[in-house]
C-alpha cells in the first residue's frame, strides 16, 4: 500500500491548482494526484474554444457570486479570501499573463489553454508533486486517522485527501458510502432545440440584446441570442439554462420561450411602427430593416406577420401592425429538448453543501477530507465562472491540508 501526506482525487483544474499550492506551502509533504485518464487537465484543454477562459473580470465578491444559480450564498466568505484578483497574480506569478476580453471573459494572452497546461505540469514537476495516471477510483475509506483510497491499479494510504472529481456519478456513489449526501445531478448549460420556420434557414444569425422568458416560469435572461442549426445558443440561452436547470429538467426539456427581440414593450413598438409607415411610406417593408436587427431575422419576422415580400410601408393594415409589434416584442417558441453546449458540459448536482465548512472547505462530517470544484453542487453560468470557483475552492483548501 503506498502511503503519502496528501492525496487528491481528480487530475482537472481544482486537482492541480490544490497540489501545486498546497507543495508550494509544505515542501515536505509527500503529495499524489490520482487521475483516471490518460492525461489529465481535459477540460482545461477544451475550454473556451481551446483558449481557456481561466476566470471573469468581476472584481466584487457580491456581484461575483451572482452568476452561481447554485452556492451563491455559500462562496460570498470564499471570494473575500481568494477571486478573480488573486487569479491574475497566481498565474502572472508564474510567467502566465492574461487578457480581459470586451465581455470579460480572461483568456491568457496566448489564446490557448496549453499555457495553462504547460504552467501546471512544470509547477508540479518543480515542486515534486507526483502525477499518477491510469487511476480509477473504486473505493475511499476512512481508516482509523487515515483515509485508505482503492484504484483499479493499487491501494493507497494518505493523512488528507481532496476530492476534486468534478461531475462524477461513480465518486458522488462512494461519497453517499462515507454518509454523504448527494444532489440529484441534472445538466446545466445547454442549449434549446427548437424548430420553427422563423428561424429556419439562418443559422449563425445573432440578435445582440433580447430578453427571453420561459413561459409559466419565473425565469428570464437577457443578452445576446444565436440562431443554431437546431435552435438557440448564445448567453442569453446559457443563462436561462443554468438558472433554470432543475426546472427545465422537470419540465423535460419542453417549454414555450417568449423573446422580445428588441427590449421595447408592445406598445412603444407599435407607435414606432406607426411612425415608421408614415416616414418610408413608399419603401418596401421586408428591404429596410428596422431596430438593429439583424436583416434575415428581420425578414422573417416580417414574413411571420402576414405582410408579403411586396408590401411597402403605407400598405400595411392595422393587423398587421399588430402582428408585426408581437413578433419583435413577445415571439413565442415552443422549446422541445436541448444540446450539449460544445464539450463544455456542466452539472448542477454534487455533494450537499450543508456538509461542508467553506471557511476551509473541508467535509463537516470527516476530518481531513476535503472538496474543490464541481464535485460540489455549485455550478456557474458560462464565462469563466465554474472555473474561479474551482480555483477557490483548491486554493483555500489548500491552506488547510498543508499544515
Amino acid at each position: 500500500m503506498k502511503q503519502y501526506n496528501v492525496i487528491i482525487i481528480g487530475g482537472g483544474a481544482a486537482g492541480f491548482f490544490a497540489a501545486i499550492n498546497i507543495a508550494e506551502l509544505n515542501p515536505d509533504l509527500k503529495i499524489a494526484i490520482l487521475e483516471k485518464g490518460k492525461e489529465g487537465l481535459q477540460k482545461v484543454k477544451v475550454s473556451g474554444g481551446g483558449r481557456c477562459n481561466v476566470t471573469h473580470a468581476q472584481f466584487i465578491p457580491k456581484e461575483l457570486t451572482l452568476n452561481y444559480p447554485r452556492g451563491e450564498r455559500e462562496l460570498l466568505g470564499p471570494f473575500h479570501q481568494f477571486m478573480t484578483g488573486d487569479t491574475i497574480e497566481w498565474f502572472e506569478k508564474r510567467g502566465v499573463e492574461l487578457k480581459i476580453e470586451e465581455d470579460g471573459r480572461m483568456f491568457p494572452v496566448t489564446n490557448s489553454s496549453q499555457t495553462i497546461i504547460d504552467c501546471f505540469l512544470s509547477e508540479t514537476i518543480r515542486l515534486g508533486v507526483e502525477i499518477l495516471y491510469d487511476q480509477t477510483l473504486k473505493s475511499i475509506q476512512v481508516a482509523d486517522s487515515n483515509w485508505e483510497l482503492e484504484t483499479q491499479e493499487d491501494a493507497f494510504l494518505a493523512e488528507k485527501v481532496l476530492v476534486a472529481t468534478g461531475s462524477n456519478v461513480k465518486v458522488w456513489k462512494m461519497l453517499e458510502d462515507v454518509n454523504h449526501s448527494i444532489a440529484e445531478p441534472v445538466p446545466s448549460l445547454f442549449t434549446f432545440n427548437v424548430s420553427d420556420r422563423r428561424i429556419k434557414g439562418i443559422p449563425g444569425v445573432v440578435a445582440q440584446n433580447v430578453e427571453i422568458k420561459v413561459l409559466r416560469t419565473n425565469l428570464v435572461s437577457e443578452g445576446p441570442l444565436l440562431v443554431t442549426h437546431v435552435g438557440f445558443s448564445a448567453p442569453a440561452i446559457l443563462k436561462l439554462s443554468a438558472f433554470g436547470a432543475l426546472e427545465l429538467a422537470e419540465m423535460n426539456y419542453k417549454f414555450q420561450i417568449e423573446i422580445n427581440f428588441i427590449r421595447h414593450s408592445f406598445n412603444t413598438c407599435l407607435e414606432q411602427l406607426k411612425e415608421l409607415k408614415n416616414d418610408l411610406a413608399k419603401k418596401t417593408v421586408i428591404k429596410f430593416t428596422q431596430f438593429d436587427l439583424p436583416k434575415r431575422l428581420w425578414q422573417k419576422l416580417v414574413l411571420a406577420s402576414n405582410i408579403n415580400e411586396d408590401i411597402k410601408w403605407a400598405e400595411i393594415n392595422r393587423s398587421q401592425l399588430d402582428a408585426l409589434a408581437a413578433q419583435l416584442t413577445k415571439a413565442v417558441f415552443e422549446v422541445n429538448g436541448k444540446s450539449t453546449f460544445k464539450e463544455e458540459f456542466v452539472t448542477a448536482g454534487g455533494v450537499n453543501l450543508r456538509e461542508v465548512n467553506f471557511k476551509t472547505f473541508e467535509s463537516k462530517l470527516h476530518k481531513n477530507l476535503y472538496f474543490a470544484g464541481e464535485v460540489l453542487n455549485i455550478d456557474a453560468i458560462t464565462g469563466g465562472f465554474n472555473f474561479q470557483n474551482a480555483w477557490t475552492g483548491a486554493f483555500i483548501a489548500a491552506q488547510n491540508m498543508s499544515k
